[in-house]
């Protein structure tokens, strides 16, 4: 049975996509199969990952509306080494289509039921707000991973998130929970980037990732190549990174 997480934020450029893609191909250098799905109209993780989003004949889109299954929607990421739920702008009118749907906020758990068996992770890219498309993705998942920068007003947003999942867990899936937060983007010169760690680490004790993930160029630059952070240049700080977060994230499943 696959592992389904949610990466999640409701804050904007906190790197919800990089920690996606840079997940799912670590683990997929650690003999994982894994299948990333891409809820973003922005298509950002399909193209990190190496797949040209105007080219698509089926997506998240036709998937969410019925009009396809999973098999006739994923495409392989050679660079990454894991399969891809794709999207495009056309995402974008999937919750004005889905309004009138029956159970509207669980098609994406529906579809991704007839695969359960055939992956180890699915991770989930959520758009950076409150949605129809992010209520299906917490709706379908296990687990949220909350990517987040050591600032003051990313402590705000977390706020929002927390009260977000606590009222999915109560209504629609009373099977999510926080499996933790990472620190993303962090400058260990930066004081407050040392202080807002260390205010995360006091208040949510083992819900805070030991790996941490610091801003890293080579990260940063992989997407404009459509190619994970990891094989773009396996060796930089911001690969071994997400290296390591595989491998804390096998051990915390191995601790389940």
């Amino acid at each position: 049975m696959a592992r389904i997480f949610c990466i999640a934020n409701q804050k904007g450029g906190v790197g919800k996509t990089t920690t996606t893609v840079n997940l799912a191909a670590a683990l997929a250098r650690l003999h994982q199969k894994v299948l990333l799905v891409d809820l973003d109209p922005q298509g950002n993780a399909t193209m990190g990952a190496g797949i040209q989003k105007a080219d698509l004949d089926n997506s998240v889109y036709e998937l969410l509306l019925g009009e396809c299954d999973v098999a006739a929607a994923k495409q392989l990421s050679g660079s990454g080494g894991f399969d891809v739920l794709p999207s495009n702008r056309e995402l974008a009118g999937a919750e004005v289509e889905m309004v009138d749907l029956e159970r509207r906020e669980h098609r994406l758990k529906e579809a991704l039921r007839q695969i359960d068996g055939e992956y180890d992770f699915i991770l989930i890219d959520c758009p950076p707000a409150l949605s129809m498309l992010t209520i299906n993705g917490l709706c379908a998942a296990d687990g949220v991973i909350i990517p987040m920068q050591c600032e003051y007003y990313a402590l705000e947003g977390l706020a929002d998130l927390l009260n977000t999942i606590r009222l999915v867990h109560a209504n629609m899936n009373r099977e999510l929970r926080i499996i933790g937060l990472l620190r993303v983007m962090f400058d260990k010169r930066a004081t407050l980037s040392q202080h807002v760690s260390a205010q995360l680490e006091r208040h949510f004790g083992d819900k805070v990732f030991k790996t941490v993930i610091p801003r890293n160029v080579r990260l940063a630059e992989a997407p404009s190549y459509g190619i994970p952070g990891i094989a773009f240049d396996p060796l930089s700080k911001g690969a071994q990174a997400y290296i390591d977060f595989g491998n804390e994230m096998l051990s915390w499943l191995d601790r389940r």
